[in-house]
């Protein structure tokens, strides 16, 4: 399927604070990223540390997610794991809470054949009637979604499209070549973005995009125009925030920089770690150079 997503999907962090999840503060960054443009928000993907969070919390922000944004902007829920049935359990919540669709990253530590890619994604889509979005990102699963899987999977009726965060623009653009016309390219990695977008993406799933949504969009809307001069002078000027928003482990500075933006985005849960003191400083730093209002 074709068309579900365009334009602006933001990763959402998880706020915590010492008693759990920080659901208030969750609703202030929602509604951050609606005032800012945002088409859609992505809750429970990498970003969101799903995999320091309890099946209880996990549910808990769901509903919250859902119920707060209202049908005003498209909520995706991350629902993928190592473990087909346990996937495909969590879709099927999703789905029942009322979710507008699903992220599905690959399998991980398992490393699976790419006929058992095409199978879990199979199983999953034919569990649920939402849209499917595969998300591939081989440096934190150690499986590749390759083109030529993908055009197999493309077929799926409910697959909706593929957020790439390999890194590779080769084997992107090949990808894009095999599903064009079936499925839909997403760039899943924020220095990408602008030539993802260039070669037919129709939209961004963004990390940076948490503390600045209207500059995110504003780059999404210049390409959909088609006037590249000005996604370029737009994107060379994210550029120095996003390296920054990557200093550590997503989303390790993310969740600094929303500190700094003065929301209460809370620590991220160990295994991480807060950001480290001098990355602070130059996160610090070059968000001020970028005119963000800056926490001392």
């Amino acid at each position: 399927m074709t068309g579900f997503l365009k334009g602006l999907a933001t990763a959402m962090i998880t706020p915590f604070h010492e008693s759990g999840v920080n659901f208030d503060e969750f609703g202030k960054m929602t509604e951050y990223q609606i005032a800012g443009g945002a088409d859609a928000l992505v809750v429970l993907g990498t970003t969101g540390e799903p995999a320091t969070m309890s099946e209880d919390e996990k549910r808990a922000l769901m509903e919250y997610a859902v119920k707060k944004a209202d049908k005003r902007v498209k909520i995706i829920i991350g629902t993928g794991g190592n473990n087909t049935a346990k996937a495909v359990e969590n879709s099927i919540l999703a789905e029942k809470i009322g979710a507008d669709g699903i992220l599905v990253v690959t399998p991980y530590y398992n490393k699976c054949t790419q006929e058992g890619l095409y199978i879990y994604y199979k199983t999953i889509c034919e569990a649920v009637s939402i849209p499917v979005i595969c998300y591939n990102v081989p440096g934190r699963t150690g499986v590749n979604i390759l083109p030529e899987t993908m055009e197999k999977i493309a077929r799926i009726p409910n697959v909706a499209g593929i957020k790439e965060a390999s890194g590779n623009m080769a084997q992107v653009l090949e990808t894009a070549r095999l599903i064009r016309g079936k499925c839909d390219l997403y760039s899943g990695e924020d220095m990408l973005n602008l030539p993802i977008l260039a070669s037919g993406g129709t939209a961004v799933i963004s990390v940076v995009s948490n503390l600045v949504p209207d500059r995110i969009k504003e780059l999404c809307a210049a390409v959909e125009q088609g006037d590249f001069q000005k996604a370029i002078a737009l994107n060379d000027k994210l550029i120095p925030l996003t390296k920054a928003c990557f200093l550590e482990v997503n989303p390790i500075p993310a969740k600094a920089g929303m500190n700094l933006l003065g929301f209460a985005a809370g620590e991220p849960r160990a295994p991480l770690t807060p950001l480290e003191p001098n990355h602070t400083e130059i996160l610090k730093t070059v968000m001020k150079q970028y005119g963000l209002k800056v926490k001392a």
